[in-house]
């Protein structure tokens, strides 16, 4: 993960519109500005365009207008958006999306392919991501002989393999009972006190108040987002951040 000082954006969205055939307005013209080392948690009902965002924030897709600016990358002119999510956002969501014919190890190495990694290199980086998310144990387990938590966590353990500077995760709690909840929080809360950048939609308030600031989302606008002074976590230090 790269150093960055307290003034730089890790995102910086603005104007942005997504308007889908059938004129389906999913962005009506956003602004959100994420600051390195800041997790911001992005709440409302379904089909207010939160995942829409957090798409655009990876690449996946493209605004119809706007501008989306991600660790200093304006993603309207990336030469190679696959080289940009490998090395930049480490992508994790609500079905974890595991290679079910791969053990827990060689899904977390998968990233590291095409890197400057040595085989031995990818091996012993992947063992470390994996004993981070408490998975030591699980290394040669298929996806299928691992709990939903604990498939997540590979999913996570996935996602840093790159030392992304940001975290994305849609829904990463959808799909997990609450111990398993309680366990993936403690760890985002783990990332967040590291330094990570965190950006994650939930549906669930007691997830979204692990971040430093909430943000609203209706109707394809964001319609608030409070104070990350207002919300005090154990451990964290909320930056000064406006929207």
């Amino acid at each position: 993960m790269s150093d960055h000082t307290d003034e730089q954006l890790a995102v910086d969205v603005r104007g942005v519109t997504r308007v889908y055939p059938g004129h389906v307005n999913a962005l009506a013209g956003i602004d959100l500005t994420v600051r390195f080392g800041e997790t911001v948690s992005i709440s409302g009902p379904s089909g207010c365009g939160k995942s829409t965002l957090l798409h655009l924030l990876a690449a996946i897709d493209s605004p119809t207008s706007g501008t989306v600016t991600v660790a200093g990358h304006d993603l309207a002119h990336l030469r190679d958006p696959s080289d940009y999510r490998r090395n930049e956002v480490g992508l994790v969501f609500q079905f974890h999306n595991l290679l079910p014919q791969l053990s827990a190890l060689a899904n977390v190495e998968l990233p590291m392919f095409g890197t400057r990694l040595s085989a031995h290199q990818r091996k012993s980086r992947a063992r470390e991501l994996l004993a981070e998310v408490d998975l030591s144990d699980c290394e040669d387990r298929l996806p299928t002989e691992l709990s939903g938590g604990e498939r997540q966590r590979v999913a996570i353990a996935r996602a840093l393999a790159n030392e992304p500077n940001i975290l994305l995760a849609d829904e990463p709690t959808g799909s997990l009972d609450s111990v398993s909840t309680t366990r993936f929080l403690e760890l985002l809360d783990r990332l967040g006190a590291s330094g990570m950048t965190i950006v994650m939609v939930t549906h669930a308030p007691d997830v979204a108040m692990h971040a430093d600031r909430i943000i609203e989302m209706r109707d394809g606008i964001i319609v608030d987002g409070s104070d990350p002074q207002a919300i005090s976590i154990p451990g964290r230090v909320a930056p000064a951040t406006t929207l």
